[in-house]
């Protein structure tokens, strides 16, 4: 029988329901995430490091857990809460339930959770830490600890996922490109997409320094997705920069963020980001609009491009100036104006704030990885 649980914000805000997963406590910066499948996914992303994750679909859990789906080797979020979990779960790719995987892996949840009213919460004030907890049920005492646990903004987040050493990602079928991989929480279906268009991808820890890599001698370089604040990886930030101009860089979530501050643009914190897997952007070049898979909390900064939001709708072919030559603004979000995308247009490189490698979809933006191939190719 599930016990009792609370899940209190640093407001005070509180939200009762029943003990989902392992008899623990969590603490970390809630978000919600818009997404009706993929649980999974979201459970094994890396760049959910230091949060706890609200779904905001009622049912979670009902085609239970398998073995192919993880995105990385175990569950990384702090906390999950849902509204219901089902009684049973029907899958027959499934080999194992929620309820035991999370207590499997240690990762604390509580469902029956009133969701739409936390989501209403946190979208009208922003995100904010809280914990959960089954071993206290005083809320003000809860308050009070999640008050002073640390900011997403506060550490870094990165060194804790990325790998401890390099190791190679094979090609299937005849190796076309050799692509080196920075690992700021990677995710395996970016490995999976790379590997089926023909890339052996070498994948390189965080910390790993441009001249390493240069080294090497790849003919392309991606800047994976990961947990936090960018401007707390200041040696991935120096990385890049040392490789633009070198080699054709392809960056993605983290790996956009990371791009923009190493071509000399800032970002910024959104107030509850982009979580989930319906979320439309603008390809400002032709007007098409992508469904895209979203997982982020940061921005790069809008008036770099000489874009104000508040005016509607960029237009093609905006471009800013940057110590690497001009950048031209790509791709908008159409739920706030964010930018989504850039590119250099006097160096090889271009990146975008959200996943075209989309698992379990959409794939609307896969045609990215095209566009990186094409880069090395001409290169």
């Amino acid at each position: 029988m599930s016990r009792p649980a609370l899940l209190v914000l640093e407001d005070g805000e509180t939200f009762a329901g029943e003990s989902l997963g392992a008899e623990t406590d969590a603490l970390g910066e809630v978000v919600f995430n818009t997404g009706m499948t993929g649980y999974q996914e979201v459970l094994t992303d890396p760049s959910y490091q230091g949060q706890i994750v609200v779904m905001t679909y009622p049912h979670i859990g009902n085609y239970g857990v398998n073995d192919e789906d993880p995105e990385s080797k175990a569950p990384w979020l702090r906390g999950f809460v849902i509204r219901n979990l089902p009684a049973a779960y029907s899958n027959y790719r499934a080999t194992g339930g929620l309820q035991d995987y999370l207590t499997d892996n240690g990762i604390a949840g509580i469902t029956e959770v009133d969701t739409r009213r936390l989501t209403r919460h946190l979208r009208d004030k922003g995100a904010m830490r809280g914990v959960i907890s089954t071993t206290e049920l005083d809320p003000a005492a809860l308050a009070s600890r999640a008050k002073q646990s640390p900011r997403i903004g506060d550490e870094d987040l990165v060194g804790t996922v990325t790998s401890g050493a390099p190791y190679v990602w094979p090609a299937e079928g005849k190796t076309k490109y050799k692509v080196a991989s920075f690992d700021f929480g990677i995710k395996h279906n970016i490995l999976r997409g790379l590997a089926g268009l023909g890339c052996e991808v070498t994948v390189y820890p965080a910390r790993t320094t441009a001249a390493d890599i240069v080294g090497d001698n790849p003919d392309g370089i991606f800047i994976s997705n990961g947990p936090g604040d960018p401007e707390e990886v200041p040696y991935g930030i120096e990385a890049v920069e040392g490789l633009l101009g070198r080699v054709p860089v392809f960056g993605i979530c983290l790996g956009h963020q990371l791009l923009a501050l190493a071509a000399g643009f800032d970002t910024y914190k959104l107030p509850f980001g982009h979580h989930g897997v319906n979320h439309p952007v603008a390809r400002l070049e032709d007007g098409r609009i992508e469904i895209t898979t979203q997982n982020h909390n940061f921005a790069v900064v809008e008036s770099a491009f000489g874009y104000d939001p508040s005016t509607g709708r960029a237009p093609a072919g905006l471009v800013g100036q940057t110590p690497h030559g001009r950048a031209e603004l790509t791709h908008l979000n159409l739920n706030d104006n964010t930018v989504e995308g850039f590119r250099l247009l006097d160096e090889p490189a271009f990146s975008v704030q959200y996943h075209p490698e989309a698992g379990p979809g959409p794939h609307d933006s896969r045609y990215l990885f095209d566009q990186f191939l094409e880069m090395m190719r001409v290169r």
